[in-house]
């Protein structure tokens, strides 16, 4: 747990230098830019009190200048950004190794300069995004620096007076630096945290948010396959008696004599039987497709996969009038799984191919529906000669609600649907396609042993 918790933290600290070290490097400019401009302007404090001295310390705070601006361009280079801490505090000592050459030309602990070194220590702990050693860091350089200069006096270098009175602020500076730095970095980190926090939760919330769109596209279609089932047993039960009376009255009428020798109405006989037949075919493929079963049934259930095919193809019949469609498969294929499911799938993937095809246009629009036996699995693959999918469009079919055609043409469910009703059957469904060509559909279903 505890090994855990270390390797979270080490990522987030990871994360939180890698995302505010553009933030140190900005600001570390814009405040160099701010010392540039106070460094040049400290000519008026020359001026008012050492005139004597204006000119050399003009100089000196000409090349500090340079020297601070020259950090800025090391810092806008790929070198300069991973050396930014370092690049940071040296151009913040700069000016302090100026203003304690000043004092230490000057009057020593009891120049005025000696208030100037206070400038970079608050500016460290208060504007700039410091670390606490850099803080430190500085602190203990500037006073160090100081004190070297004091010594340069030796008649105001004792342990009493303005040295002792100017040190003794200065460590209070480094002191009230140090503890704003420790707090201002804490609140760095923090807000750093509440942020990484939202962001997880808001892709959990995406998230949460897709799997509910799919539910309630699954909920949909399981509504939808309901009123099918309502609406097919009615049928059944309405459509197959007078059916079945006609069926009987046409084999009645066609076992009469002027049917036998009549051969015009023998012939109209044979159609209206077989018609008939066909409409018995159609009630029991819809009853077939919209009698779902539970998860824990169809896992048991097995079923001729050449018939779900067939079923589909009777179902689609309107839709892909035009339409060649070809078989390869193989003798046996009883497979594992809920029927009704299955033809739903491939009602699914015939409908797209066919609309596909037909807004090509294509001369000789052919389906062709093949399968083979690999690993105690039927590997089944759909193909057309449509115009294909785009190669952007290819990662997203199987997204909930994402759809090319019209608006009002669908809701792009279908193929998600059909991605989960594969994947309850222990297999995949996945898509290949050849933009101007063709598309496959394969998915695989479980052999029954």
């Amino acid at each position: 747990m505890n090994s855990t918790n270390a390797t979270i933290n080490k990522e987030l600290h990871s994360g939180y230098e890698a995302e505010i070290r553009q933030f140190r490097i900005a600001f570390s400019c814009g405040c160099a830019y701010v010392g540039i401009g106070l460094i040049l302007a400290g000519v008026g404090l020359d001026y008012g009190l050492y005139p004597h001295e204006q000119w050399r310390f003009a100089m000196a705070r000409i090349v500090v200048s340079v020297m601070i601006f020259g950090i800025i361009l090391l810092l806008k280079t790929s070198w300069g950004e991973t050396k930014a801490h370092w690049l940071t505090l040296l151009w913040l000592i700069l000016p302090q190794i100026m203003i304690s050459w000043m004092i230490g030309v000057t009057e020593g602990a009891t120049s005025l300069y000696s208030l100037g070194l206070h400038l970079a220590i608050y500016a460290s702990g208060i504007a700039l995004p410091f670390t606490i050693w850099q803080n430190i860091a500085l602190g203990g350089c500037t006073f160090f620096l100081y004190a070297i200069a004091c010594s340069m006096h030796p008649a105001t270098y004792v342990l009493r007076g303005p040295f002792l009175f100017n040190s003794l602020l200065l460590l209070f500076a480094i002191a009230i630096s140090a503890v704003c730095t420790y707090f201002n970095e804490r609140t760095r980190f923090t807000l750093f945290q509440l942020k990484t926090e939202v962001a997880k939760q808001n892709i959990q919330l995406e998230k949460t948010n897709r799997n509910l769109a799919e539910i309630k596209g699954q909920m949909l279609q399981q509504e939808k396959m309901a009123a099918i089932g309502t609406l097919s047993a009615g049928l059944l039960h309405e459509v197959n008696n007078p059916v079945n009376f006609c069926l009987m009255a046409i084999d009645v009428a066609m076992e009469d004599p002027a049917a036998k020798s009549n051969t015009m109405l023998s012939e109209c006989l044979t159609d209206a039987k077989e018609g008939m037949q066909r409409v018995q075919g159609i009630v029991s493929d819809l009853k077939t497709f919209a009698y779902r079963k539970p998860e824990s049934e169809s896992n048991e259930a097995m079923f001729l996969f050449e018939k779900a095919v067939d079923s589909a193809v009777r179902l689609t019949g309107h839709e892909l009038k035009g339409v060649t469609i070809t078989h390869d498969l193989p003798k046996d294929t009883l497979v594992r799984g809920d029927e009704a499911a299955i033809v739903g799938v491939l009602i699914n993937l015939l409908s797209n191919a066919a609309l596909a095809m037909r807004k090509k246009e294509n001369e000789a629009p052919t389906i062709h529906i093949a399968a083979t036996w690999e690993e105690k699995r039927l590997h089944v693959i759909v193909q057309d000669n449509g115009p294909g999918i785009l190669p952007e469009n290819l990662a997203r079919v199987f997204e909930p609600f994402f759809t090319t055609r019209d608006v009002g043409q669908g809701l792009g469910l279908g193929l998600s649907i059909s991605y989960s009703i594969i994947e309850q059957h222990g297999g995949t469904l996945s898509a290949e396609s050849a933009v101007g060509e063709w598309t496959k559909m394969i998915f695989d279903l479980q052999r029954v042993e």
